[in-house]
């Protein structure tokens, strides 16, 4: 039996329904009945520590620019009292930092669910073609004169789900081969890449460069008409991640143990497949394809927790750290030029990419796993 087997299940330890009831070492159980949930300790330990980081950064963020604003005026404006740097704080920078804040914890969760099903740490929206299905509709629809971003958002939402119905299917086999889903996926976000530059080679020269720009992933002129669309859509889509929060571990089972546990492991899995489509796709309709994010968060929220599966509220907070962290380094870097927040992520997933494929081969040579 895996590691992750070992944690999501104590051997003797099944309730009447199927359902594991185990508490497995580390962890600590609060609540009772079906209103009862795993605590991991370390994992809390972890959440905590990364809101304190995150909490330091965003006030870093409100006070760093082209005019410095001392932190007391920051908790000014964000009390509402009356401060001379309201224009600057709360109608310039706080809009864009919720939406980074908002754009990094879907990508973080969608990560973390995408690569919970295909079992593998390649497998995020960014690479296997989510985001450039959401990516080519929107250029698609800028080329066509669709500039209206209260429009944009939900034609991303329909082009991820259906590049992801795409990779889906062409992917089953008879089931859902963990290798076999990541090189479909590969492959089609190629072919939507080819796809978008063709569109953006069809408009004329302004909407290829605002489509350029838009591709990049860029937080710049984003404000509340952005954030808050999407934090409703988020805020619905609560009760949804507490299900798939649960559901995680038992996905993590091989098919045998799972079928015998009475788990319908094609509908547990379609169910977070699709939950992380629609939180990438939201994510790329309101700041671009932020490429790398929904790669690196989940991965690294598993190494700091060290736990069997990816763990969510973790992935969600270091989504939301590494954009709003790149977003403040791309402003400040360079100024007065400024960085799309895509190149910051790009610049730090890409290479993390290839280490991840060198030290998969690394493994298979060596008899080990990757």
């Amino acid at each position: 039996m895996s590691a992750a087997e070992r944690t999501a299940v104590r051997p003797g330890d099944v309730a009447a329904t199927g359902r594991a009831s185990a508490r497995p070492a580390g962890h600590s159980r609060l609540g009772t009945g079906r209103a009862s949930f795993l605590l991991h300790r370390r994992a809390a330990g972890v959440a905590v520590a990364l809101a304190v980081l995150l909490g330091g950064v965003c006030v870093a963020y409100l006070c760093a620019g082209e005019s410095f604003v001392a932190p007391g005026e920051v908790v000014n404006v964000l009390l509402g009292r009356p401060s001379p740097d309201e224009l600057v704080v709360g109608t310039l920078r706080l809009p864009r930092m919720v939406v980074g804040l908002l754009v990094g914890a879907a990508f973080g969760v969608a990560g973390a669910l995408v690569q919970t099903v295909a079992r593998n740490p390649l497998a995020s929206p960014d690479v296997i073609g989510i985001s450039q299905g959401a990516g080519a509709v929107t250029v698609a629809a800028l080329t066509f004169g669709v500039t209206s971003y209260g429009v944009l958002p939900y034609l991303s939402v329909a082009g991820g789900i259906a590049a992801a119905a795409l990779v889906y299917v062409f992917a089953w086999r008879g089931g859902l081969h963990a290798a076999r889903f990541v090189l479909v996926g590969i492959g089609f976000a190629i072919a939507l890449r080819s796809v978008t530059t063709l569109f953006m080679t069809k408009g004329d020269y302004l909407v290829a460069q605002q489509a350029q720009i838009w591709m990049t992933g860029s937080l710049n002129g984003r404000g509340w008409d952005e954030a808050t669309p999407l934090g409703w859509t988020l805020l619905t889509l609560v009760p949804a991640a507490v299900w798939a929060s649960r559901t995680m571990r038992n996905v993590s089972l091989d098919d045998h143990t799972a079928t015998a546990l009475g788990i319908r492991l094609g509908r547990v899995r379609l169910g977070l497949v699709v939950l992380g489509v629609v939180l990438a796709s939201v994510a790329t309709g309101a700041a671009g394809p932020v490429d790398f994010v929904a790669l690196l968060a989940p991965q690294i929220a598993r190494r700091l927790t060290r736990t069997a599966q990816i763990p969510l509220l973790c992935s969600a907070l270091t989504g939301a750290l590494v954009v709003v962290l790149a977003d403040l380094l791309g402003r400040r870097l360079l100024a007065p030029t400024e960085l799309p927040v895509g190149v910051l992520t790009a610049a730090v997933g890409a290479p993390y990419l290839i280490w991840l494929i060198v030290r998969g081969r690394t493994g298979r040579a060596t008899g080990g796993s990757a």
